[in-house]
C-alpha cells in the first residue's frame, strides 16, 4: 500500500502557504526531560489539509459518516518531504483501507475476546430487559392497590361502626340496668371482636397473594444487580485488555501500552484517533514530522460541537494525555543518565543537579531519574526508588529492579544500615574541625518545601560532618547523616544552632545570586547487597 504522498497530491507547486504564523501546535511534556515538545499546525499542513478536503467532496461515500481527519507533514531520511493521512476509528467499516495509515497495532490481539465480550453484554441487555418486564411487577401493583382499596373500605366502614356502638353503649348505659345491660354491652364487644377478626383475616390473604409475588419480584432485583455487576466487571475487562494490547511507540523507539501510559484508564476510542495513528507511523519509520492537522469531515457530529471543513486540536481525553509520549525523542534525545553500577536486581545512578528523583505531581514536573529510566530501560517499568536525592542535589541514587529488593533496601534504610558520605562546599569559613549535629526538623506547611528547626514538632535528625578543607572563603565539608530528613544536610549547615553557613548555591537557606547549582553532591554509598549477601561499596567523583 502507499501511505507517503507528494505534496503535489494536495497543493499545487505554486501554493504560497509556508511554515511560519503557526496557530496552534499539538504539545506535551516529555516523559524522560521534562521539555516541552510542540508540533505545529502551519499554514502549509492546512493547505494540504484543504486539498485533501476536495478529494473527500468528489466522493459522496464521505459525507455519509462524520469523523475526524488528520495529515501529517514528513521529512525521510533523504530529506525529502511526504504528507501521510489517517481517519478516526473505521472509513467504510474498515480499519485498513488503501493510502491511508493503518490503525495502532493492537485491536486484532483482542479481536474474538472483543466479539465474546460483546456477545455476552448483548445477552445480559436482554435478561435485563426480561426481568424488569416480569408480570409479576405488574400483578404485584395491581393487586396491591385492590387490597389498599378493600382495607380503605372496611377501614372506613369499621370506624362508623364503632362511632354507632360508642353512640348505642352510651344510651343503654343510661336505660338499661342488671343482667339486661351486660347482655347488651357484651354484644357491642362482640362486635368489635369480629371487626377485628375480619381486618385480621383480610391482611392475611392480602399476605398470602402478594408475599409470593414479592419473592418472585425480589429474587429478580437480585439477579438484575448481580448481572449489572457482571456487565461492569465484562466492561472494564475488556477495557482493560484493549488498552494493555494497543502499544505505542515514540520517536526514542520506547514502546508503552495504553495501560501503562494511563493505568487509571482511558475513554473508550482512545488510540483510534488520528494524531496517535500518524506520530506512531512516522516513528516507527524514522519519518521527522514537521507539521500536523486535524479537520471534521462529513455530517455534523451528533452533539453539534464538530463542524464539517473545521480545524481542531488535539481532543482533550483520548489525544492530549498521549502527546507528551508520542512526541518524545522529537525533536532531539534528552540528557542520558550515568548508571554507574547496575546488575539482575539493582541500579545505581549518578543523578545530576536539577534533576527530579521521582516525577512530580503536574505535567511540568514529570522529567526524573525514575521516568528517563522506565523510558530507556526494557524493564524500566519495574523499576522504584529506593531513597531520594533534592532535586538541586547530585550524586548516588539507588532503585530496585522488583519488589523483593525495594522491600529489602527499605528496610535497610529504615534501620540506617545504609551509609552514605555526602560532599558540600560551605559559602564560609567553619572553625570546627568535626563534630554532629543533632537539631530536629519540622516542615513548615506555609512554606513548602522549606524545612525549619522546630524543638515542639520537629523529627529528630542527626549529621555528622568533617571538615575537608578550607579553600579561600569556603569550607569543604564532609557529611555523613544517619538519619535522612528532607533538606537534612542544608538546614544542618545553615541554621545557627548546627554550622552557620550554607551551603554554596543554596537558594532556600543561604545565597545563589552567582551559582547555577547547589554544591552538594551524594559522593558514596556502602549498604549489604539484599541477593548478594555482600557489602557493596558505591562511589563517584565530587564534579566541584
Amino acid at each position: 500500500m502507499v501511505f507517503l504522498h507528494p505534496l503535489t497530491d494536495f497543493i499545487n507547486s505554486n501554493c504560497a502557504a509556508n511554515n511560519a504564523l503557526a496557530e496552534y501546535y499539538y504539545e506535551g511534556y516529555c516523559p524522560q526531560s521534562g521539555n516541552l515538545l510542540r508540533l505545529p499546525r502551519t499554514p502549509l499542513i492546512e493547505a494540504i489539509a484543504q486539498g485533501l478536503m476536495q478529494q473527500l467532496a468528489s466522493d459522496e461515500r464521505y459525507s455519509l459518516e462524520g469523523k475526524m481527519y488528520g495529515v501529517l507533514q514528513v521529512e525521510l531520511p533523504t530529506g525529502e518531504q511526504r504528507v501521510i493521512k489517517a481517519f478516526s476509528g473505521l472509513l467504510h467499516s474498515c480499519s485498513v483501507v488503501e493510502g491511508w495509515v493503518p490503525p495502532i497495532p493492537g485491536r486484532e490481539e483482542v479481536a474474538v475476546d472483543e466479539a465474546r465480550t460483546l456477545a455476552q453484554l448483548e445477552a445480559i441487555k436482554q435478561e435485563l430487559i426480561t426481568l424488569q418486564q416480569i408480570p409479576e411487577r405488574q400483578q404485584y401493583e395491581s393487586l396491591s392497590r385492590e387490597f389498599v382499596q378493600q382495607l380503605q373500605a372496611m377501614n372506613d366502614r369499621h370506624r362508623d361502626r364503632k362511632h354507632q356502638r360508642q353512640e348505642k353503649r352510651q344510651l343503654i348505659c343510661e336505660t338499661l340496668t342488671g343482667e339486661a345491660l351486660t347482655i347488651a354491652l357484651k354484644e357491642l364487644d362482640e362486635e368489635s371482636r369480629q371487626q377485628g377478626i375480619e381486618r385480621k383475616l383480610l391482611k392475611r390473604q392480602q399476605n398470602e397473594v402478594l408475599q409470593p409475588l414479592k419473592q418472585l419480584i425480589a429474587a429478580a432485583d437480585m439477579r438484575i444487580q448481580e448481572l449489572k455487576q457482571q456487565r461492569k466487571q465484562l466492561s472494564r475487562q475488556l477495557q482493560a485488555q484493549m488498552h494493555a494490547a494497543y502499544t505505542l511507540i515514540n520517536f526514542y523507539g520506547k514502546s508503552r501500552s495504553l495501560q501503562q501510559l494511563m493505568p487509571e484508564g482511558l475513554p473508550t476510542g482512545t488510540g483510534d484517533c488520528c494524531a496517535p495513528k500518524l506520530l506512531q507511523y512516522a516513528a516507527m519509520h524514522r519519518l521527522k514530522p514537521l507539521a500536523m492537522a486535524e479537520f471534521w469531515w462529513g455530517s455534523a457530529s451528533t452533539d453539534g460541537e464538530k463542524i464539517p471543513g473545521k480545524f481542531y486540536p488535539a481532543c482533550t481525553e483520548r489525544c492530549q494525555p498521549l502527546m507528551g509520549f508520542l512526541l518524545s525523542g522529537f525533536p532531539e534525545m534528552a540528557e542520558k543518565l550515568a548508571i554507574i553500577y547496575e546488575d539482575e536486581w539493582l541500579i545505581a545512578v549518578n543523578k545530576p543537579p536539577g534533576l527530579l528523583s521521582v516525577p512530580g505531581r503536574y505535567l511540568d514536573t514529570q522529567d526524573s531519574v525514575l521516568s528517563r529510566l522506565r523510558n530507556v530501560l526494557p524493564d524500566g517499568m519495574s523499576l522504584n526508588t529506593v531513597h531520594r536525592l533534592d532535586r538541586d542535589t547530585s550524586g548516588i541514587l539507588l532503585l530496585a529492579r522488583d519488589r523483593q529488593t525495594y522491600r529489602q533496601l527499605s528496610i535497610q534504610f529504615q534501620q540506617q544500615q545504609v551509609h552514605k558520605i555526602y560532599e558540600a562546599l560551605l559559602s564560609g569559613i567553619v572553625n570546627v574541625d568535626a563534630g554532629v549535629i543533632e537539631l530536629p526538623l519540622w516542615g513548615n506547611p506555609n512554606h513548602r518545601p522549606y524545612q525549619q528547626v522546630n524543638w515542639e514538632y520537629g523529627k529528630p535528625s542527626i549529621t555528622h560532618f568533617q571538615v575537608i578543607a578550607r579553600e579561600g572563603n569556603y569550607t569543604r565539608v564532609e557529611f555523613k547523616p544517619p538519619t535522612g530528613r528532607t533538606h537534612q544536610l542544608r538546614v544542618h549547615a545553615a541554621d545557627i544552632q548546627g554550622l552557620g553557613t550554607p551551603i554554596l548555591g543554596d537558594s532556600l537557606y543561604g545565597l545563589s545570586a552567582e551559582f547555577t547549582r547547589l554544591y552538594l553532591h551524594a559522593r558514596e554509598i556502602y549498604f549489604q547487597h539484599p541477593q548478594l549477601k555482600e557489602t557493596l561499596h558505591l562511589k563517584t567523583e565530587t564534579p566541584f
